[in-house]
Order: structure tokens, then sequence, then C-alpha cells
């Protein structure tokens, strides 16, 4: 009588739900780093002075586009360990990922063609594309992720899941200009981010509530997360007081951890419930899984590390003289 063909196991059981948190962990970074980028962006709306304009650009400009490497690792992640997920999301939401781009793209056009020519009328409008980059990219990334996690959702609570993030870029893109300006821009920064960070906590509460009376969120998820983000509201405010403002900052990336961590565990064990697949019927075959894993114990610690190098390099305050 022939034997049945096992079917291969992965080294460690726990591998799949491994590159589970690893995507939401990716996610994570990209929302800190590149949300304060978004931030910036939307403060930079408010200014009318080109003198600041110009040192929102340095404050930025020469770390804007390796933050954008994270957008690229979560899709590589997600792609190379539950391809289904993958196809299935872009199919699905098309429309969201096509604006992203587009925001993304805008941003990127007012960023990098601003000094390409000489002219206010053409500096105005770029200083549009980088401004709508700004609101459209958060908004439909948040959009798209509350969608994802939480599958049939009214689109009112879909885009009320865009806003949170909109507001969380704000507070972050707050606290990391307090760090890299000097006053009297400095102070106006700590004022923004001590008004936003109360609202943000507040808006993050009740889409949350809502999102538990319509039945997509466990009270025990949503009460979870909202006691963290109060916790993490108060070290912003309390270290934008203090003058603590890279403390200010360290909150406020708290928040943007915690607003992915709430996604996170309330989609864990299911990785696309709209298709009822969880981690373990998504997950690749256990040896290009072990492959994958190899491949991401080398190049993401040189990763980080590359992050940490440039980061340490333009740690300093911004000087609007040396530009973008």
């Amino acid at each position: 009588m022939t034997e049945p063909v096992s079917t291969p196991a992965y080294a460690v059981a726990w591998l799949p739900e491994a590159w589970f948190w690893l995507l939401f962990g990716v996610l994570a970074i990209y929302v800190v780093l590149d949300g304060f980028d978004f931030g910036v962006g939307l403060i930079y709306g408010t200014r009318e002075s080109e003198r600041e304009r110009e040192t929102l650009h340095a404050a930025f400009g020469p770390i804007w586009k390796a933050n954008e490497v994270w957008l690229v690792l979560f899709v590589t992640v997600l792609f190379a360990a539950f391809p289904s997920v993958y196809a299935n999301l872009l199919s699905r939401h098309y429309l969201l990922i096509f604006l992203l781009l587009l925001g993304v793209i805008l941003r990127g056009i007012g960023v990098k063609l601003r000094e390409e020519r000489e002219g206010d009328r053409w500096k105005r409008y770029c200083d549009y594309a980088f401004v709508a980059g700004s609101v459209v990219s958060p908004v439909v990334l948040g959009a798209f992720v509350v969608q994802w996690v939480f599958g049939a959702i009214p689109l009112a609570v879909a885009v009320a899941g865009g806003v949170t993030l909109l507001g969380l870029c704000f507070v972050l893109g707050a606290t990391f200009l307090a760090v890299k300006t000097t006053d009297p821009l400095r102070a106006e920064m700590v004022t923004y981010a001590t008004s936003s960070t109360p609202v943000y906590a507040l808006w993050f509460a009740a889409t949350g509530g809502v999102l538990y009376a319509i039945g997509s969120a466990a009270l025990e998820v949503v009460a979870l997360a909202a006691a963290a983000t109060a916790v993490c509201s108060l070290g912003v405010v309390a270290g934008a007081r203090l003058d603590a403002d890279r403390g200010a900052f360290g909150s406020a990336a708290g928040l943007a951890v915690v607003f992915v961590g709430f996604l996170a565990v309330q989609l864990y064990p299911m990785i696309d419930p709209a298709a009822d697949l969880s981690i373990a019927d998504a997950v690749v075959a256990p040896m290009t899984l072990h492959i994958t894993t190899i491949m991401a114990a080398i190049f993401l610690p040189i990763v980080g590390a590359g992050f940490v190098v440039l980061y340490s390099v333009f740690e300093g305050v911004a000087d609007p003289e040396d530009g973008y």
C-alpha cells in the first residue's frame, strides 16, 4: 500500500504568524516615517513666508524619498508571504490604490520640480501639488487599510478611518518640525502639536466606537487602543510643553504604532476577511517561505542600518539656506 505524501512543515510552527506581524510592523514604520512627511506637507499649506517654506523643505527634503522605501517593503512582504491577499486587495481596491499612487506622485512632483524653474506661478502650482498629495495620500491609505481589515463597512466609516490617519500625520508632522526648527517657528509647531493631539485622540476613539457599534470591531480591542492612544497623547502634550521635543515626537510615533496595532490585532488571525482567508490559508508554501525568511533576515537589517546612518547624518536643525 502506498504511503500518503506528508505535507511539508514550516521550520517553526509560528513562522506564518511571524510574517503577519512583520507585515504590520513594516506598515507601522512606514506610517511613522512617511506620516511625518505627509504632516509636513499639511503644515506647509499654512505657511505664507517663503523662508518658512524653504525651512520645511530643508527639514524633510533629504529623507522623504528614503521613507517611501517602507511602502515598497510593505508591498514586497505582502506579495512574498501572502500573494493571494496581494492579488485580492489589488483587484478589490484598485481605485483606492490608484488614488494613493496619484497622491504620492503629486507630492513628489511638488517637491522635486519647485526649484526647477523661477517664477511665482510655477512655485505656487508646485506647492498646490505638494499639499494636495499630502492630503490625498493619508486619507486614501487610511480608507484602504480600514476597508481591508473590517471588510464590508459603510463608505462614511472608511472615510472616517482615512481622516483619522490624516490627523495622525498632522500630529507627526508638527512634532517632527518642533525637533527640526527653531523659534519662533518651533513655538508654533508646539502649539499645533498640543492642540491637534487631543482632537486626534477623540476622533480615533469615536471612529473605534462607530466600528464597534456596527459590529465590525471587538469592544476590548477598541477600549485597549483608545487607552493606549490617550497615554501616548499625554506624552505628546507633556513633551511639547516641557520642551522635550524628541520625547513628544516619540510619543507621536507611539500613536502611529497604536493605530497600526489596533488594525493588526483586530484582523488576527484572519488576513483577508472579505475573502474569508486566514493566515494559514493565505501563506505561501513552506519552502518558499523559508527562502524568503532567509533573504529577509539578511536584507532587512541592512535596510535598517542604512536608515540609522541616514537619520544620524541629517539629525540637526533644518537650515533654509541649505534648500531641498
